[in-house]
């Protein structure tokens, strides 16, 4: 199972993403894409077993992905205050990965369904939902 988990500005949701994706499947690689360098570095210090940034490896990594994690800016151009450029949130949009996204206030995107919770209690629920899809598809 292929994780990637995206991320900008200083990379705090990705690193909580990545702790307790490392936390709940150990031996489960996890390829980390910041939109900038800052938030590749602070991925990787959490656990991420590989990296990049930019563009490219988020639209080269996204079509390989079986489970897509990060801001639902990833897939809104322009977001995180224009650091998900058009290309970036297209690639994300059209992978056939399964994406689970976290609501942030960063996106000027507002799921209204959703109820207001801090990022380590959504990003538990993400980890959560990454756990049923490995179970569904067997790779647990």
């Amino acid at each position: 199972m292929k994780l990637l988990v995206i991320d900008g500005q200083g990379g705090k949701m990705g690193k909580a993403i990545v702790e307790q994706l490392k936390a709940a499947f150990p031996s489960q690689s996890i390829i980390a894409v910041g939109t900038n360098s800052i938030a590749t570095s602070t991925m990787l210090k959490a656990g991420a077993d590989m990296g990049a940034t930019g563009e490219n490896p988020v639209i080269y990594n996204s079509k390989k992905a079986d489970i897509i994690i990060g801001p639902i800016g990833i897939i809104a151009a322009n977001s995180l205050l224009g650091e998900v450029t058009p290309r970036m949130a297209d690639a994300v949009s059209c992978s056939q990965a399964v994406k689970i996204l976290i609501p942030s206030s960063k996106c000027n995107s507002y799921v209204v369904s959703t109820q207001e919770l801090s990022l380590a209690e959504y990003v538990s629920l993400a980890v959560e939902k990454v756990r049923d899809h490995m179970a569904e598809s067997r790779f647990l």
